[in-house]
């Protein structure tokens, strides 16, 4: 049976809604949909492109804590009530993806809470026999 194991954030929506920022299932990493908040304080700026790095950031923890690195991300979805914020967003998204190329989509859409600009969604696959790339 293989390994199934939830990540949390600490973000108090999780405890909330149920769910958890991260699962590991075997060699597969279910990255939720990761908004622009600092979990620690609960906090989020007004500027999107604020916003997309903090997603990175509170992405890229999740999977360090799976064992994985943007480097095993198989696909990512970004998420944004606002079609002209994704231009702003489109250099930081290249620059940590764009040697990786996961399959990729945007999608225009309300987020449950108004101050969120943008949300992120990742997948990605654990390597079995060399590890994890670290980027």
């Amino acid at each position: 049976m293989s390994e199934r194991r939830a990540i949390l954030s600490g973000s108090t929506y999780e405890e909330q809604i149920g769910y958890a920022r991260a699962v590991v299932d075997g060699d597969r990493v279910h990255v939720s949909g990761t908004t622009g908040f600092d979990y620690r304080t609960m906090t989020i700026s007004d500027d999107v492109v604020e916003q997309a790095e903090q997603c990175l950031r509170n992405i890229e923890h999740a999977l360090k804590e799976a064992d994985c690195a943007f480097a095993d991300v198989v696909r990512v979805r970004c998420l944004l009530p606002n079609r002209d914020d994704f231009e702003s967003c489109r250099p930081l998204l290249r620059g940590r993806f764009g040697d990786v190329r996961p399959a990729a989509e945007m999608m225009v859409c309300g987020l449950a809470d108004p101050r969120t600009k943008i949300g992120i969604e990742v997948y990605a696959r654990r390597r079995k026999l060399t590890g994890c790339a670290h980027v």
